[in-house]
């Protein structure tokens, strides 16, 4: 690979500074001074994965390739997991249960593909389906697929296009490669070698994995199943013990008490309706008091009420699509206030937290309209929940 290579990058974020420290020799564009941009050039130009396809310089450019495609050539065994959601935890369970065996961990999750170590074993990938948009030359060897659900509609046009983003690593692979898929995708055409499930349940069947022996319950179950499947392909072992040691990050299904032992959940991770789903599962007998809202990104929201809406549950609704929170919910008949903003849903919620209730901040929506990300949000949530005496 030769690092002296003159390329071009678009976008100045954090993929772009570390392929610039790579590459001393690219330059990087943006919006701004896109116009010095030779338009006629076929030099090799990689796209920072948050570009949207219709954004001009995409439009405009030529030679387009991912920075999975820019490693292509030195890339070891690897990895990638991509799915809707669960990705993050997914990934850092491989790399947990794989650090023995010389493994590293990046992509999407945060450290840029430029910055991990060529003489590691295995790179174990957090994938978007962004990143997917724009790669067309490299290919996983072992592909983790977490169920796919409507997401980046905005980003992506139509779901169609986003579920073919995710797929798209299926048309790459070679034979002797392996992908684990949601049984959904089994007739999807691929020269890899497919094993497909429905749920935990028959994935653990098809590893012969006793889920008795593991800690996690859903929605994190699935994610410790994939990789546990990832080690019995690579090393034939089910590493029950090592995986069982991992922890999870905060602001996904976070369990904590306030002052007066009542239950809250700091889920601020879910930024979809498909991962709210998921973190009310363990909730669904007992009586929920759900905080929802914020940027829904343009996604159906139909399906979030069709589940709740035999739950025992009040819908507190915040942030830029409060008042569509609201309308769905007064659709359903569903008990509604509209909050507007967390400290007023958390004020409301303390009054209504009774014996065998759970206040949970479950938004099905990015943070981005009020907050700097949902791990701002998650903290400021807590932060709310463990002050209720001075609110």
């Amino acid at each position: 690979m030769n690092f002296n290579e003159e390329i071009r990058v678009l976008g100045k974020g954090l993929t772009a500074q570390a392929i610039k420290d790579k590459f001393p020799n690219a330059i990087m564009y943006d919006d701004k001074d896109f116009k010095f941009y030779d338009k006629s050039s076929n030099v090799k130009t990689i796209v920072s994965p948050g570009i949207p396809p219709y954004n001009e310089m995409i439009l405009k450019a030529n030679n387009l390739q991912s920075d999975y495609d820019l490693f292509d050539e030195v890339m070891p065994f690897s990895i990638w997991i991509s799915g809707t959601n669960g990705k993050t935890t997914t990934t850092q369970m491989c790399q947990h249960i794989l650090a023995p065996y010389n493994s590293v961990y990046g992509g999407n999750i945060g450290t840029p593909l430029s910055q991990l170590s060529t003489e590691a074993s295995i790179w174990i990938l957090e994938t978007s389906s962004f990143t997917l948009h724009y790669t067309n030359i490299a290919k996983p060897n072992l592909y983790l697929l977490l169920p796919i659900s409507e997401d980046h509609i905005t980003w992506h046009g139509t779901f169609k296009e986003y579920e073919d983003a995710k797929l798209k690593p299926l048309t790459l692979m070679k034979e002797g490669e392996i992908a684990i898929i949601p049984e959904k995708y089994k007739d999807y055409k691929s020269d890899a070698s497919k094993i497909t499930y429905k749920d935990s349940d028959d994935l653990c069947k098809k590893f012969e994995i006793d889920k008795s022996k593991l800690k996690f319950k859903e929605p994190f179950l699935l994610d410790a199943l994939l990789a546990l499947c990832s080690k019995k392909i690579i090393f034939n072992e089910i590493d029950y013990e090592r995986i069982n040691t991992f922890t999870i990050d905060e602001h996904k299904v976070e369990e904590f008490v306030d002052n007066k032992n009542r239950i809250w959940v700091n889920d601020s991770k879910a930024t979809n309706v498909d991962a709210t789903i998921n973190a009310l599962v363990p909730y669904k007998n007992m009586n929920i008091h759900i905080i929802l809202g914020g940027d829904d990104k343009g996604a159906n929201l139909i399906p979030l009420f069709e589940y709740i809406k035999s739950l025992n549950i009040k819908v507190y609704a915040i942030g830029t699509n409060s008042k569509r929170i609201e309308n769905n919910c007064n659709k359903y008949n569903m008990k509604v206030e509209n909050c507007e903003t967390l400290e007023n849903a958390v004020k409301k919620i303390n009054k209504d937290l009774v014996e065998n209730s759970v206040g949970i901040l479950s938004p099905a929506a990015s943070s981005l309209d009020q907050y700097k990300s949902y791990a701002h949000r998650g903290k400021e949530f807590k932060s709310l929940v463990n002050n209720l005496s001075k609110l």
